[in-house]
């Protein structure tokens, strides 16, 4: 799960607000201005002014006590907020984005170290993140810093992550905050989902709430966007346009009480499909042995990052005319080159959002020929130990790592995991947790074992 979005009164931008409980709130609320909208033909607005403020506090607060929640009256839906802020407090993760917010005064810098983590945030778990967003900050700590970057070093500092384009919407966007405001983020989750590429209203959403307090607003907003009447306690007579209510499609689970919901949709089968690639080396090159790679197009899938030469063929091509058409693509690029040197050496099958794509993997080491320094542009060669910290893939990765298993003689770059001792390796982090982990029975650590009392 994300960290949470801010909370209420003057505990925002530190906290989410998500729960059942709460959503539920939203509708009992949009469901009394629905009574009033009938009886009165208006629904109160309230200015933004303190006092108006305070009136949309108590109106929400107001709104949740209902027989439904088992909310006696106003002051225990109080003392239910500040017992889960409170449990919040105690139980919350140590994380790098949350001490950088609660550290930082400046707006600005808040709501750009806020939107860095959200965007690394999305398909990806926290786990794996934590480094990437370290480093991030460290290299590009204000929208200056990163507008002034190019897309290679973005590029090269994301590569491992997944879903690249999201690291060329944040430098986009934060040239677009800079050139175009100032260097001042916009304010409000409007204006962050209008005005920013790649922000969706979650992103948006989360950014104005954490950095900028805005969640009593954006409460109050999405309860008066709900659609049809809201009532919980009159809404089984609707169509099923209830959002609180379980799809028709999908019935409540008794087993799996509040884990029904959300439930994850099923996935489209990723399309197949095959590439013939090469790592291209000369051994001899210049002081250190070097592979040839060239760049993808600035747009579609893994825009613009490097990869070794590649042709995509037919799954069921024979293996003659995959070494052809491979060969041609080489010659593309470095000229005549020997085919009788191109081994086949295996084959490496990664899996994209939306694409399984398998690598049928060759190697030629030119061995005996002059080393090529000129190449076309679009294409570079690269030492083994540049190679490791280009802006290359996961696939890529995989294809080199093929390659130099298979290559006696070569001097391969061992990795640091191998490299460093037992006693220096990080410990296994237990990953991401998922909401079913709460709610599973815990047992005592005193408990004693089922051997140890039977004996």
């Amino acid at each position: 799960m994300k960290k949470p979005r801010a909370a209420v009164g003057n505990r925002s931008g530190r906290r989410k607000q998500a729960s059942s409980q709460e959503g539920k709130k939203k509708c009992a609320f949009s469901s009394s201005q629905s009574k009033l909208s009938a009886s009165s033909g208006t629904i109160p607005e309230f200015s933004e002014t303190p006092a108006g403020l305070a009136r949309q506090q108590k109106a929400l607060l107001q709104a949740s006590v209902s027989p439904y929640h088992l909310f006696r009256d106003v002051a225990e839906v109080t003392a239910f907020q500040e017992s889960l802020l409170g449990w919040y407090d105690r139980k919350k993760r140590d994380l790098p984005w949350r001490r950088l917010v609660e550290g930082e005064v400046d707006l600005d810098r808040r709501a750009y170290a806020v939107w860095v983590s959200e965007v690394m945030l999305q398909q990806t778990q926290v786990a794996t993140v934590i480094n990437y967003y370290t480093r991030w900050m460290q290299k590009w700590p204000t929208l200056q810093d990163l507008a002034s970057a190019s897309l290679e070093e973005v590029n090269q500092l994301w590569a491992g992550l997944g879903y690249y384009s999201r690291g060329r919407w944040l430098q986009e966007g934060a040239r677009k905050v800079v050139e175009e405001l100032g260097g001042h983020m916009p304010r409000t989750a409007e204006t962050l989902q209008r005005f920013l590429p790649g922000v969706g209203r979650y992103t948006a959403g989360a950014i104005a709430s954490i950095a900028f307090g805005q969640v009593e607003r954006e409460q109050l907003s999405a309860s008066q966007s709900l659609p049809g009447s809201c009532d919980v306690e009159e809404c089984a007579p609707n169509t099923g346009q209830c959002p609180l209510c379980a799809p028709p499609t999908e019935p409540w689970d008794q087993t799996l009480g509040v884990t029904n919901f959300p439930r994850k949709a099923s996935r489209k089968t990723p399309r197949e499909e095959c590439s013939a690639i090469c790592v291209l080396e000369q051994p001899k090159a210049l002081e250190d042995a070097r592979v040839l790679l060239v760049q993808r197009p600035n747009s579609g899938l893994l825009a613009g990052l490097w990869e070794f030469p590649s042709v995509n063929v037919n799954a069921e091509a024979s293996g003659q005319h995959q070494r052809e058409a491979l060969l041609q693509e080489l010659q593309s690029w470095v000229g005549s080159l020997p085919d009788t040197r191109l081994q086949h050496l295996g084959q490496v099958v990664h899996t994209f959002s939306h694409i399984k794509m398998t690598y049928q993997v060759y190697g030629l080491a030119l061995e005996e020929h002059t080393p090529v320094t000129i190449v076309p542009p679009g294409a570079r060669w690269l030492t083994r130990e540049d190679f490791h910290t280009a802006a290359v893939s996961t696939a890529m990765k995989k294809v080199f790592r093929m390659y130099e298993g298979q290559q006696p003689g070569t001097c391969k770059v061992p990795k640091r995991s191998q490299v460093g001792t037992l006693s220096k390796r990080k410990k296994p982090s237990p990953g991401q947790q998922v909401l079913e982990s709460f709610f599973r029975p815990q047992v005592p650590t005193d408990a004693p074992k089922l051997n140890s009392a039977a004996q």
